[in-house]
């Protein structure tokens, strides 16, 4: 519906109720209506779901349309983002949010500051996606409620043609409303848990939930050590919890991002069920570093397989944990994809140790063997030190090559003495095309970076202190921060108009008319920004 049919049905909804709904505008019912697309975190899914079912078709297609997301642990800060988005070029296509479980345990957690090991209350999940949402449809209402005041001013100019151009961008205009990938961790539990905790971040709006294969009570963030996996029948439950908990809701669509950190992951907790040799089971504990018993006597108190008519003893640590064979992590990592893809996942994420194009291709084109349109969401992680492992992968080619490598360290290459250099020029041209080239080679579909903006919130901090508790005093937040805020259209500079001032006006108007006691006054100092 359009905003000039929105007002005409809305005029005759009140002309229905015999005057005593007069004192209701029609078009200022439209307004709002405009400015609350989405009624419920449901509406928001089924939205959200289609747009990257779209994206992944688009893909398939041409790599060349892969995604990217920033995580975000604040609304305002994905509010933020999205503003920017638009600003800087003109739609929100193919960009997305990142809810990262890492970000919420160190930052939003009631306990404090905590380690990226699901300790953290469950509820912050589906309460961070409820935030975040809300803030995005403020930036709706924000920036549609500034077209409304440039229509009513072209109206009162008789500007028929402006008026025309206002009105077409209400009814084009694009929501800040995107998907979000939101992290549930292990599922914080076992499948039921993670069911019950799948559907609350369902309903709070996300269309896409990244589940990862460590045990729930033994994990770890994925760039650290210690970590645990589940045989593959645990994590496929638990796919298909989010799953039961995505149709159960109606949201048909709902993407499954299956994570497996097995490439860095030694341990299991468990040795798999296995019926017959060959199945799922029996293929996870092959992985595991056994050694030949002969006499059944030597293995008191000890867990044993059989395999091919010999007795095996499964190395188990004093935790009681199972290790696996050095060197299995890629061959289980294929198999983890394989079989999460084969039972419901619809995009896999291999955490890696290092963001290397052709460790990643390597195993994509294993998988693809199998299941040749898989596709994965890739986390471009702050863990790793891009500069000093994209200035080896450049020393390691050029000495393949042949070239002269006396003049460098190789264990240095993170000096600023090489900044300027040949080898750090072309590391930072392969840093800039990652992402390309990686949704092109790798079968990258999504690029998300997991924490940049816990990351820029502590730089940005710190250089604000260091000048305004500083010689600088002042300046160091007026020149730094809000002469640049000014320069370069940052939307809150004017922060009464971003925390939703003018909104709240607009809404006293409709309420009281002209006894409405209003903000936006002349003498609000908000208007010294208005050019």
């Amino acid at each position: 519906m359009t905003y000039s049919q929105d007002i005409a049905q809305t005029d005759d909804l009140i002309r229905r109720h015999n005057g005593t709904w007069d004192g209701i505008g029609a078009e200022s019912v439209a307004r709002m209506r405009a400015q609350n697309r989405f009624r419920t975190g449901l509406d928001i899914a089924r939205y959200t779901a289609g747009i990257m079912r779209a994206d992944m078709a688009a893909y398939d297609a041409d790599p060349a349309a892969y995604t990217q997301s920033l995580g975000c642990w604040h609304g305002f800060i994905a509010q933020q983002k999205m503003i920017s988005i638009k600003k800087h070029f003109g739609t929100t296509k193919g960009r997305y949010i990142y809810l990262s479980g890492w970000m919420i345990a160190a930052l939003r957690s009631d306990f404090g500051p905590l380690p990226d090991q699901s300790m953290h209350e469950k509820t912050s999940v589906p309460a961070l996606i409820e935030e975040i949402y809300t803030f995005l449809r403020q930036a709706d209402a924000r920036e549609l409620g500034m077209l409304f005041r440039e229509l009513d001013k072209a109206r009162e100019c008789g500007n028929e043609v402006e008026a025309a151009r206002i009105q077409n961008a209400i009814d084009n205009h694009e929501t800040h409303v995107v998907p979000i990938i939101a992290d549930i961790d292990a599922g914080f539990g076992n499948a039921e848990a993670t069911y019950l905790l799948a559907k609350k971040m369902i309903e709070a709006g996300a269309c896409a939930l990244q589940i990862e294969n460590q045990v729930s009570d033994e994990k770890q963030c994925g760039h650290q050590d210690g970590k645990v996996t589940v045989p593959h029948e645990d994590f496929l439950a638990k796919i298909r919890a989010c799953r039961y908990a995505f149709l159960e809701l109606g949201v048909d669509d709902g993407i499954i991002v299956a994570r497996t950190d097995s490439l860095g992951a030694g341990l299991t907790k468990q040795i798999a069920f296995s019926k017959e040799p060959g199945d799922i089971g029996d293929q996870y504990n092959a992985f595991l570093d056994c050694d030949e018993i002969a006499d059944i006597a030597q293995a008191n108190g000890d867990v044993i397989i059989n395999r091919g008519g010999k007795l095996l003893r499964p190395k188990r640590l004093p935790s009681n944990l199972y290790q696996f064979r050095p060197g299995t992590g890629e061959d289980r990592c294929v198999l983890d994809c394989i079989t999460s893809l084969q039972n419901g996942a619809d995009l896999i994420w291999i955490e890696t140790e290092k963001p290397h194009i052709e460790q990643i291709a390597g195993m994509v084109d294993r998988i693809r063997e199998v299941v040749p349109n898989a596709k994965l969401a890739y986390n471009n992680s702050p863990s790793f030190n891009w500069t000093l492992n994209f200035r080896q992968q450049v020393y390691d080619a050029w000495l393949a090559e042949g070239q002269n490598m006396a003049g460098y360290d190789r264990a240095k290459l993170m000096s600023a003495e090489y900044d300027q250099d040949e080898l750090a020029v072309e590391a930072d041209n392969r840093i800039r095309t990652f992402q390309r080239d990686a949704a092109k080679r790798a079968g990258i579909f999504h690029h998300l970076i997991t924490l940049p903006t816990y990351h820029t919130a502590a730089l940005s901090t710190d250089n604000l202190a260091r000048e305004y508790f500083g010689e600088a005093g002042m300046l160091g937040y007026v020149k730094n921060v809000q002469r640049e805020e000014i320069r370069q259209g940052i939307a809150c500079v004017r922060h009464q108009n971003m925390s939703g001032s003018d909104i709240g006006d607009d809404h006293k108007d409709y309420f009281a008319g002209e006894a409405a006691l209003k903000a936006g006054g002349a003498h609000n100092t908000m208007n010294q920004f208005a050019a």
